[in-house]
């Protein structure tokens, strides 16, 4: 199999361009996707240890850690544009909850995946963390399946959080 050149590329707007413009507001826009040359099933995944967005009535800041954990079909997402997508949440109000499933849900709309899930490890305020976990698995696959086994045994044993 060939790398990707040129032509696989030529439709990223982000990649490599120098004049990057950060929006500000919540921009599901700016994500792009690059085909997946790869017809197996492989899990990608992103950690962004620094993402953050607001709560949407006192406006305070909240931090968390973003994993996001996917097995792609015919498209992946261009790190960057994730980068800048993440980005964009910086001054949006939402609550952790929503957050984690506004992420999965223009995922899906972009990419179509076989299998996604997002977890939002977010810094206690007030002594209190919040740890959203949220998965699709393409309907009618063996993805569906995995979805409803990872949901029901999702955090039966708690690994130690040292990311706080």
């Amino acid at each position: 199999m060939a790398g990707r050149n040129e032509d696989t590329l030529d439709h990223l707007t982000l990649l490599g361009n120098q004049d990057t413009k950060y929006k500000y507001e919540y921009a599901p826009e700016v994500l792009e996707a690059i085909d997946n040359m790869h017809s197996r099933d492989y899990f990608v995944k992103f950690n962004n240890p620094e993402f953050t967005s607001l709560c949407p009535q006192t406006g305070q800041p909240d931090f968390a850690t973003i994993y996001l954990s996917f097995i792609p079909d015919k498209k992946l997402v261009e790190s960057k544009s994730l980068k800048l997508y993440f980005f964009s949440f910086r001054n949006h109000g939402d609550f952790h909850e929503d957050v984690v499933n506004i992420i999965m849900n223009d995922l899906i709309d972009l990419l179509d995946p076989r299998y996604i899930e997002v977890w939002g490890k977010f810094t206690p305020r007030g002594g209190l963390s919040i740890d959203p976990y949220t998965n699709y698995g393409k309907p009618g696959t063996k993805y569906e399946e995995m979805a409803s086994y990872r949901m029901m045994n999702h955090d039966m044993n708690p690994e130690t959080i040292t990311n706080r």
